[in-house]
């Protein structure tokens, strides 16, 4: 398996947001406005608990790097929300369930038994990778390598309207 890498054009994709409406990834994309891609294999495990209880705690953070955080999960959408109620999760999550890890697999994440890899990507506002980062699976990723890659790009974008 091989994960997206940066500079690739992110795939679009059509899932089903928590309120229950089919979203495309274009129609998420906005000027001025990183998103970062959190796949997970499954909502209820620890592991993602605590990451993605972790990318709540710090959307502080992404908002003032002016980035929005997605999370991603092949989980049907009753389990998926049934989960981020539970956790407290305000940020948008989408299910990949039907079908069944189909964004997954456009990102070169799903693994052969049907779940997500614990992935990072982070979308430039025109839709383009501009960090990519695989997970071992049962590992929190953290925060950090995604607020010092957003703030990489925050200075580039900057030095770049300089010019």
């Amino acid at each position: 398996m091989s994960a997206l890498g940066v500079g690739e054009k992110a795939p679009d994709f059509t899932l089903k947001s928590l309120d229950g409406e089919e979203v495309k990834l274009s129609d998420l994309l906005h000027k001025g406005e990183n998103l970062v891609l959190a796949f997970f294999p499954a909502a209820w495990s620890s592991v993602c608990g605590s990451e993605l209880t972790l990318f709540q705690e710090v959307q502080d953070e992404f908002t003032r790097l002016n980035a929005k955080v997605i999370g991603i999960s092949e989980d049907n959408y009753y389990s998926l929300k049934a989960w981020a109620d539970a956790k407290g999760l305000k940020f948008p999550l989408l299910s990949d369930f039907h079908p069944r890890g189909a964004a997954a697999k456009k990102y070169g994440v799903l693994r052969d038994d049907g779940l997500a890899e614990r992935a990072l990507f982070i979308l430039d506002p025109d839709g383009f990778i501009r960090y990519s980062y695989l997970s071992p699976i049962g590992q929190n990723p953290g925060a950090d390598r995604l607020i010092d890659a957003l703030e990489k790009m925050q200075a580039e974008q900057l030095q770049g309207a300089r010019r």
